[in-house]
């Protein structure tokens, strides 16, 4: 069957179609439309259309119905988590999570926007002045591959508290779950051309929505390249664009962290859905001292992990895509051709035969200028480089482009809040760490991890605009 696109609450299953594979076996899973412009154009009408009316809905009605979305991704919770885990190749337990994610975005949101105020800024005596808070009206949603479910409501729900209608081109490779939604919004009580999703290539479909003169807003999560010329697109049009890019997020490991504690959760950090993270732990600092403890506890953790389907839930499932795995690849070969020392990876840990996996890999000894040091692998990679001082440790922390996340582990107070404080990143972790961290804290990056912020109540502020209103009093 040919899942389809849903523009205006109808489901469009004209045009040409693409396949989308099965991570872990490499085989047809479902069809989709191969969405063109003219989809774009019909989804960008449909929610002009329907701006009017959903903007001027009362706060309280919004909030029942997206309340009532949360309550159906949760019915659903198990439909959803399967889907993703087939779709991205992401294992059962970690699909669950996403769907369990989706459904709090939606509740959060819910609850927030009811007390989402304006401000009354101090005047004159004969001045009353306030401001409010304003819909763009067409917002464009470009959803990556990695996270689809979660990612598509972390934007999703946002954007309609506030009052916006939504045009979503989901990743061709993993898009079944964003039409889903879409199905379940209309289920749920949301108004025809609020949510419109389109699947389709992102040279065609991708394209189409970044450059479309209807839209008021654009949010884009992936690569810096393709960012990049998202914006460039969008900025012919004076459209703002929230971004949401790479990252290669540092686990800084001192002597005196609790390593019980601490390497478990920098293996989740590194092998999250396969790597495929951009705020994954793909780097670790280590101080000197602690470095032999450190890397002969991670080698025996990466080497105990289970690998499979993930349907089957396993601790580390496939790749999305061939492409993806020969990148990984590559990038793994040229480091080891560099010397630096693999710990564990290809040729020590098996994998299975069919789809698309890559062990996970520990390299040691890894130059802080080197490639697989600065730049995304977004497979279970992680490079590790010791170092000396605390301000060894910062420059490390700091010596990429990118400024997503990072960890910091310490029972030493001073320095976690020095490190916090000085380290270039969007978010940092004491003692934990958090892929992106909970719906409530805001997520963003510096540099080229990006700009703007989603997640907390920080995405209201980010899918309105403030309006002030000014009254002079006659006497």
């Amino acid at each position: 069957m040919t899942q389809p696109a849903v523009v205006n609450g109808d489901l469009i299953m004209d045009g040409e179609t693409l396949d989308v594979l099965d991570p872990s076996t490499g085989n047809l899973l479902d069809r989709t439309i191969r969405g063109t412009f003219e989809h774009i154009d019909a989804a960008v009408d449909a929610a002009r259309a329907a701006t009017e009316g959903w903007r001027h809905t009362p706060y309280a009605r919004r909030s029942q119905i997206l309340r009532r979305v949360a309550e159906l991704l949760r019915r659903d919770r198990e439909q959803l988590a399967l889907l993703e885990s087939r779709d991205t190749g992401k294992p059962l337990t970690q699909a669950r999570a996403d769907a369990d994610v989706a459904s709090r975005y939606f509740e959060f949101y819910a609850n927030v926007m009811e007390a989402y105020f304006g401000h009354s800024p101090p005047a004159n005596d004969d001045i009353i002045a306030y401001t409010r808070h304003v819909p763009f009206g067409v917002t464009g949603h470009i959803i990556p591959w990695n996270y689809p479910l979660q990612i598509g409501c972390r934007t999703l729900a946002p954007a309609i508290a506030v009052g916006n209608c939504a045009v979503v081109k989901p990743a061709e490779n993993a898009p079944l779950s964003v039409i889903k939604i879409a199905q379940l919004a209309l289920e749920a009580g949301v108004p025809p051309g609020v949510i419109n999703v389109v699947p389709g290539l992102g040279s065609e479909a991708g394209a189409a929505l970044a450059g479309h003169k209807g839209i008021d807003h654009l949010s884009f999560t992936g690569s810096v390249s393709v960012g990049a010329s998202v914006a460039k697109a969008a900025a012919d049009n004076v459209v703002p664009v929230a971004l949401e890019l790479g990252g290669k997020s540092p686990n800084i490991v001192f002597p005196d962290a609790d390593l019980e504690q601490a390497l478990p959760v920098i293996v989740k950090s590194m092998i999250q859905n396969a790597g495929q993270t951009c705020s994954a732990g793909s780097r670790l600092l280590v101080q000197e001292d602690a470095r032999d403890a450190v890397i002969s506890g991670l080698a025996q953790l990466l080497a105990d992990l289970s690998i499979g389907a993930g349907p089957d839930d396993p601790d580390l499932g496939p790749l999305i895509s061939a492409k993806q795995r020969d990148h990984v690849t590559h990038m793994v070969a040229r480091a080891v051709d560099a010397g630096f020392t693999q710990v564990v990876g290809p040729g020590n840990v098996t994998v299975p035969d069919k789809g698309f996996f890559f062990p996970p890999t520990l390299l040691d000894d890894v130059d802080p200028a080197a490639e697989i040091a600065c730049q995304e692998a977004f497979g279970p990679v992680v490079a590790a480089t010791t170092f000396s001082t605390v301000d060894d440790a910062i420059s490390l922390a700091n010596g990429t482009d990118y400024g997503l996340i990072a960890a910091v582990w310490t029972k030493n107070l001073d320095t976690a809040h020095l490190l916090a404080e000085e380290v270039h990143a969007g978010q940092v972790y004491l003692n934990t760490y958090g892929a992106g961290g909970g719906v409530e804290h805001a997520f963003g990056g510096v540099k080229k991890s990006g700009y703007g912020r989603e997640k907390g109540v920080e995405a209201l502020d980010a899918f309105s605009q403030t309006k002030s209103v000014v009254l002079k009093i006659t006497r």
